[in-house]
């Protein structure tokens, strides 16, 4: 199936830092001790990072961190409501804009 996003493209990502190597091992270094486990687990935290991925619309993202889910041992039903979390999160937040629409109608009517 063709799609705008090579598949393959995950795979070079590491191409970000060929232009700029001290800012791409800036950034890796930040990336890497954010998935460390701390106050959240390594797999809570790909856990989070499944539903942000979904919330971006990053294929690239979703194919790394439903992987990522998977070897951590999250299961299908739990990424599954993850994403139903974040899509009701960004959906919620989409119909909060409304309120700016009520402002201009309500400002016209003035």
């Amino acid at each position: 199936m063709e799609t705008y996003y090579d598949p393959e493209g995950l795979a070079k990502f590491s191409t970000m830092g060929e232009e700029a190597p001290e800012l791409w091992e800036k950034f890796m270094g930040y990336y890497g001790t954010v998935f460390e486990g701390g106050a959240l687990t390594a797999r809570e935290k790909a856990l989070i990072a499944l539903a942000v991925a979904a919330t971006v619309q990053c294929p690239y993202c979703i194919d790394s961190y439903t992987n990522s889910c998977l070897e951590k041992g999250v299961t299908e039903e739990q990424m599954t409501e993850a994403f139903h979390v974040a899509c009701a999160i960004r959906g919620g937040a989409a119909l909060a804009h409304g309120v700016q629409m009520k402002k201009i109608v309500a400002d016209m009517e003035l």
